[in-house]
């Protein structure tokens, strides 16, 4: 445990979703917006950062080993 510096948020729970771009697709449908468009992280997957209608943020990922 650390102090939290000035600007950060704090911890971001994230989530494991089977399709990334269908779970994008519910959250914007859904009034919430997306923060941090689905980024590649090679060798691991696609992954970004949304936040809901009351202003919770929050990661989303998409595991994928063979992203490239």
């Amino acid at each position: 445990m650390a102090r939290r510096m000035p600007g950060q948020i704090g911890m971001t729970n994230t989530i494991e979703v089977p399709s990334i771009d269908e779970y994008i697709s519910k959250v914007q449908s859904s009034g919430g917006q997306v923060l941090m468009p689905k980024t590649l992280i090679p060798g691991v997957g696609h992954y970004a950062t949304c936040m809901d209608t009351e202003g919770n943020i929050f990661g989303m990922i998409q595991m994928d080993q063979n992203a490239k």
